[in-house]
């Protein structure tokens, strides 16, 4: 009587088990090291602007897949001032959250991005008395230093700057200074410009302007979202925003 023939084992699939927990740790270890505070608004514009270009061109050329040689060199040329200049404001970022780590820490100076550019934000309670647009200068003279220092660094040779004044709804009280908030608010920042530049900064890399009220970061209902609303923003502009 004939044997009949065993037919060979199905490989075991218990490697996949292994497999998938161990993709499934690498994705969670890179998640974690992944810091959305780190993306910079510049550099994230410039890449989207690009994958729109790209893809505008693409689908143009009938069937082709690719544009030419020279069509990528002319768009490789155009974007290099662009992802420039995001780098810089990256690099920019960087040295001021290190530059400022004290007056961070003290809640005295914010640092974020927008649309602008890099905002530094000065508290203004700690840098002026309600009402006034007279600096504390003894309380803030070593953080206008840093700043001062900060922004005649060599990466920011070229760029420009805006101070901007804000206050809160409050009414003006001594109106024999200040007619309205208008007039407040940029005095704070004509003020801040001008000891900016008795410690060095270029004066015709800057300009001011007054926003009173119009412009609140927080609500005027409670007196925290006022004192947030006092402030003074300094912003590195990105070219679009001269």
């Amino acid at each position: 009587m004939a044997r009949k023939s065993r037919e060979p084992e199905k490989p075991s699939s218990a490697w996949q088990t292994t497999y998938g927990d161990m993709i499934t740790l690498m994705l969670c270890f890179f998640v974690m090291l992944f810091n959305p505070s780190e993306i910079d608004i510049t550099q994230l514009a410039t890449i989207t602007q690009s994958l729109q270009m790209r893809e505008t061109e693409t689908t143009s050329g009938g069937m082709s897949l690719a544009t030419g040689r020279l069509a990528d060199l002319g768009n490789n040329i155009d974007s290099l001032p662009a992802m420039e200049r995001g780098r810089s404001l990256a690099n920019a970022k960087k040295k001021a959250v290190s530059l400022f780590a004290p007056d961070r820490k003290s809640n005295k100076i914010t640092i974020t991005s927008d649309e602008r550019g890099l905002v530094i934000t000065l508290a203004s309670d700690s840098f002026f008395a309600e009402g006034s647009a007279e600096l504390n200068i003894d309380e803030t003279r070593d953080t206008l230093l840093r700043l001062s220092e900060f922004f005649q660094d060599t990466e920011l040779r070229g760029r420009r700057f805006r101070i901007e004044g804000h206050t809160d709804n409050t009414p003006v009280v001594d109106t024999e200074k200040f007619a309205s908030n208008w007039e407040l608010s940029a005095a704070r920042a004509m003020n801040t410009l001008h000891y900016l530049a008795d410690f060095g900064v270029n004066e015709q890399q800057f300009s001011i302007a007054g926003y009173a009220d119009t412009r609140p970061y927080s609500s005027n209902d409670t007196p925290e979202g006022r004192a947030y609303n006092r402030r003074i923003d300094i912003i590195i502009l990105d070219e679009g925003h001269f």
